[in-house]
């Protein structure tokens, strides 16, 4: 325990509690509450009480002389032994605080004052698990963005992810879809891709923790990590307050202009700028019920404007995005009496978007200086909904607690648009009903390719419709039970998570329409034949979840806590019929730990653990996958175009070339139910990962801790789909059934019983499986409406998923009288052939179904550093006060880039479905193509012509250089230094002035380049091949005002 010298006392509570808590890990538990705990005499009567809230409890020591008081609210709280004096503790979510009546303590009861803010943050010698805990006092003191990424981020083991997802963290190697979010003990994950969250209203929240690795058995569902926030709540002292936060536009810097390799501007980029962002907040909190019945509520408004200009004159995707967030949120907390507690809490997080689309307009015929012209119309998308959470804790007995959470969310997915006409562009959700509005209009004309003609364009918005009803909901149910035996802390419970999903996509205006030459329809001119195509899917899709855990932190010695637990989790998948295609049981995931206090003072600790970790499928996997979709393509000839909305009128329908019938449907997507047999491997194993940890923590001096911890995670198993016929064909063959007829035909052109039909709808393309694994498929091979089961090798369907990811973090945290510093260094590597549930390779956001494993030819070279490698990260900072009224805080980035594939077209038959997506690559100008000027359709380049390439080598060398992945360089370090400067006035109690500027130095490295070395039909391109694409985020300054009383 640290003693605290009287004179400094006043000074160091201010710095102390600013002080972040890098700790090695925490004892888990419960995600909404801590614990205190020591050591007495037996028979001693420890007594714990709240100043702020009244809440008072007394337990009587047992003879082992142990105590512990459980699930405790967050807060400030004083002990007492046997009615003498007070020792104050602090508890943070998930943290148990060691506060101790006998031993060294015992002669210096009367000088040490404060417990759990000491000179640095003590070490919790009974965790076993990595976590950091950020309270919003803290977070208020250093330059960070207010969301919950931007803090998640400042944790060892974490990495910013692809800015094609969002805002989303990276955890020791996983994809962003591998995270888990908790608020108030609810899981606010949005469980249809996971790839979003429930927005907290930032100045609610009270302590954010930070789980990277190591957490206990009542955590699962995640192979990432775990970010888990408590709310603030009133106290018997009644507070207020206001803050206001301004980003002005005119203080934010720009990105750098798109520039091609050969020095050509393909986009100027000085007109984008952050945009303006608002945030205003009101909050009040007290007692409705002095000692017993609690309220705090806050109400929070945020516009954010962004203008985004399109990189090439003409085309209507210039935008404007107006973007609306109301939020507010309510707390409730009630002391029935000192030994059972209710809580109720209720959330809004809307978002409301709204983007205008322009044309846009450049000086003379370049790209420069773009500005809106046309308006063209508005997309109208709405995020976010309301959740609702109880919670009961009951301290049944002096060593038995029970709680119990239930809680419900429903979030918005809506969208639609209204052209500037008019047109409503709107999907409502069922197959088979087209969407209304304006169609996706593409001229495929080579006149129009080659610039001969002008283009026939239309009023598309954006090419695809969610729904205006599209929703995700989830009700949740869990119970936990913690009981104090002996030596033994014995955790158990149960949770019970139901999740849906309202989904579907259209083609905007219901339909595709492509303009082009189709010679094989019988009609040579590019102005007489047109192709339609629809797409649709739509259902009702839910993931229903079942965990059991149990857990034990055994108390071996006084100095040595061993923890054994045990998680079983069940997932259901299903469709929109309502039927379960995929149903994952007894996935066991033991978890086992130890820390060793080396001197028995809490100064040294050494900890490890080893635990299994797993995911479900997310919802979004159903709904092409396992649920009604339409995909159909038709042919028309036609007499003219629509002068507003592109479409070809004068109609007339011809046959399909493909199948000489008026209608064909694509990868077996006929618009009727799937049969959720044949959409699994009927062996179909749990996907799961495990992880080792290994390290230390030092108090070095009363000022300075340091702490060292090596990470090993293995990917054992995944489940993703193939999408590969070519051993489906094969292993029916074997069976008996035979070709006469050719495959790929429909049930009706069978010339015999036996024939293979491929095109029904119980033939499914893509299964899901384990990669690595023999697949089992249930499917109607013949079209006869009867399933036979067909049996394809493992090494038939390519490689096993491989994942490792390996990292040594050494973390320090350091406090003096003014000021503290935090910080981290993580050496890192992250191998393998998959990412995880995303694919940042080309931004794939299929969470569960990316295209890895779809053919054996995509693995090829798919083994090296994944994209979330960064070997070295260093993070520091802190914050230093000049003087009771003014202080600074900095924020201080260095790191690695990712590595860089070069991606292409491969060689050899069956490989064309995805062009230029394997890693084989000629990204020089040596390889040839077969036409000088892109050839007889303009495919290429322009003018297209039939002029001959003299040194075409017969397409003998392209596709044949297999770039293995991560191995085409990486990109360049980053470093980002964001700095902060605060004013608390003397003469106004509770004002305060802060400015934030973010990325001081304007730091400007690329973050993302173009990765494909050939286009798509396999040809160099030099000129765009690592053309930076990303690139920091520019400077920009915010300001703040808020006042508290």
């Amino acid at each position: 325990m640290t003693k605290i010298n009287p004179s400094h006392r006043r000074r160091k509570a201010l710095v102390l509690a600013l002080a972040l808590c890098f700790t090695a890990g925490v004892q888990a538990q419960t995600n909404t509450a801590g614990a205190v705990t020591g050591r007495a005499m037996s028979g001693d009567a420890i007594t714990i009480s709240n100043p702020a809230t009244g809440y008072s409890r007394t337990i009587t020591v047992g003879s082992d002389g142990g105590y512990r008081f459980s699930q405790l609210p967050t807060g400030q709280y004083q002990l007492s032994r046997n009615g003498g004096a007070p020792r104050a503790a602090t508890v943070n979510v998930g943290n148990a605080t060691t506060l101790d009546f006998v031993g060294a303590d015992a002669t210096n009861l009367d000088t040490v004052t404060v417990v759990g803010t000491g000179a640095i943050n003590p070490i919790d010698v009974s965790s076993v698990e990595s976590t950091t805990i950020l309270t919003a006092e803290q977070i208020a003191r250093i330059p960070v963005g207010r969301d919950t990424t931007s803090v998640a981020l400042l944790a060892p083991g974490t990495v910013r992810g692809d800015a094609a997802f969002g805002n989303l963290a990276s955890f020791g190697g996983a994809s962003v879809a591998e995270n888990q979010y908790y608020f108030n003990g609810f899981n606010i994950t949005n469980s249809f891709q996971n790839l979003n969250f429930a927005l907290i209203p930032f100045e609610a929240i009270a302590e954010q923790q930070v789980k990277t690795g190591g957490y206990g058995a009542e955590f699962g569902r995640s192979t990432g990590g775990v970010i888990n926030q408590i709310s603030r709540r009133g106290t018997n002292e009644f507070r207020a307050g206001a803050s206001l936060y301004w980003s002005p536009e005119s203080l934010s810097e720009t990105t750098p202009d798109l520039v091609s390799n050969a020095g050509t501007l393909l986009a100027d980029n000085s007109p984008n700028t952050l945009g303006e962002n608002l945030t205003a907040a009101v909050w009040a909190g007290g007692a409705l019920i002095k000692d017993r019945l609690f309220a705090y509520g806050l109400v929070e408004y945020a516009k954010i404007d962004t203008d985004t200009f399109a990189g090439n004159p003409g085309q209507a995707n210039s935008t404007s995005l107006r973007n609306r967030q109301p939020k507010w949120l309510l707390k409730a907390d009630w002391n029935i009496s000192d030994n059972h507690l209710l809580e109720f809490t209720a959330i809004s997080d809307t978002q409301k978007l709204e983007t205008d689309f322009f044309d846009t307009v450049t000086d003379a015929d370049d790209v420069s200086n773009p500005r809106f012209s046309t308006y063209r119309g508005t997309d109208y998308t709405e995020f976010g909904g309301e959740t609702y959470i109880a919670k009961y804790t009951g301290y049944l007995t002096d060593t038995l607690t029970l709680s119990a959470l239930a809680g419900t969310s429903e979030s918005a997915r809506s969208n639609y648009s209204i052209t500037s006409t008019g047109i409503r562009n709107e999907y409502n959700g069922n197959v088979g009903q087209p969407a209304s509005g304006c169609p996706i209009i593409i001229d495929g004309r080579p006149s129009a390719v080659n610039g001969q003609v002008t283009p026939i364009t239309g009023c598309t918005l954006a090419a695809n419709l969610g729904r205006p009803d599209g929703k995700d909901s989830r009700e949740q149910f869990r119970i936990d039970l913690e009981w104090q035996l002996g030596d033994h802390l014995l955790r158990g419970g149960v949770d019970i998570d139901n999740f849906e999903s309202v989904a579907g996509v259209s083609n905007s205006g219901g339909m595709n329409w492509r303009y082009g030459r189709y010679p094989a329809t019988g009609n040579t001119s590019e102005n007489q034949v047109v192709r339609k195509r629809v797409f649709q899917s739509g259902s009702t899709v839910g993931v229903d979840q079942r965990a059991f855990y149990i857990e034990d932190s055994w108390s071996v010695s006084d100095n040595f806590v061993a923890y054994l637990g045990l998680r079983w989790d069940t997932f259901k998948n299903k469709n929109g019929d309502g039927e379960t295609y995929v149903e994952i049981k007894n996935q066991f995931a033991p978890r086992l730990g130890f820390s060793w206090d080396v001197f028995g003072d809490s100064t040294f600790k050494v900890f490890g653990n080893a635990g299994r970790y797993a995911l479900p499928l997310t919802a979004t996997v159903a709904v092409r996958g396992a649920s009604k979709s339409l995909f159909s393509e038709q042919f028309y000839t036609y007499t003219g175009v629509d002068p507003v909305t592109g479409a070809p009128t004068g109609l007339t329908l011809i046959d399909n070339p493909a199948n000489g019938r008026p209608i064909r449907y694509l990868n077996n997507e006929f618009g009727v139910s799937k049969n959720p047999l044949t959409i699994a491997s009927q062996n179909l194993e749990p996907m799961y990962q495990d992880e080792y940890i290994l390290g230390f923590q030092k108090q070095l001096n009363e000022h300075f801790s340091l702490g060292v911890r090596a990470i090993h995670r293995d990917l054992k198993r995944a489940i993703d789909d193939t999408c590969d016929y070519r051993p489906l064909i094969a292993a029916a063959l074997a069976q008996g059934f035979t070709a006469d007829g050719g495959i790929f035909i429909e049930p009706i052109d069978k010339t015999q019983p036996s024939d293979i039909a491929v095109y029904n709808p119980g033939f499914a393309f893509c299964h899901l499986y384990n990669p690595g694994s023999d697949g089992v498929f249930q499917m109607d091979v013949n079209g006869d409406g009867q399933l036979e089961e067909i049996v394809v090798p493992a090494d038939v369907l390519g490689p096993k998923a491989k994942r490792k990811y390996s990292a040594l973090e050494i973390f320090w945290e350091g406090n003096w009288d003014r000021w503290f510093v935090q910080g981290s260094y993580t050496f890192a590597k992250s191998i393998g052939n998959t990412e995880g549930g995303v694919k940042s390779d080309i931004g794939q956001a299929d969470t569960g179904t990316t295209q890895d494993f779809d053919y054996p030819e995509l693995a090829i070279g798919s083994y090296g550093y994944l994209p979330n490698d960064r070997r070295h990260s260093l993070k520091l900072f802190g914050n230093f006060e000049i003087t009771d009224e003014w202080s600074v805080g900095a924020s201080f980035l260095v790191q690695s880039g990712r590595p860089i594939n070069c991606f292409g077209f491969l060689g050899g038959a069956n490989t064309s479905h995805y062009a230029n997506g394997y890693f084989s690559c000629d990204s020089s100008t040596t390889f040839q193509p077969r036409y000088l000027n892109g050839g007889p359709d303009g495919d290429i380049g322009t003018p297209g012509d039939n002029t001959p390439n003299p040194d075409w080598d017969g397409g003998a060398n392209n596709g044949r250089t297999i770039v293995n992945r991560g191995t085409a360089g990486r990109l360049p370090w980053t470093q980002n230094l964001d700095l902060n400067l605060a004013y608390k006035p003397a003469w106004a109690k509770g004002l305060q002035f802060k400015v934030d500027v973010f990325n001081v130095l304007q730091a400007d490295k690329a973050v993302n380049v173009v990765e494909q070395g050939e286009d798509q039909a396999g040809n160099p391109q030099p000129d765009v091949y690592k053309m930076p694409v990303g690139w920091q985020a520019p400077r920009s300054v915010r300001f703040m005002v808020q006042y508290d009383f």
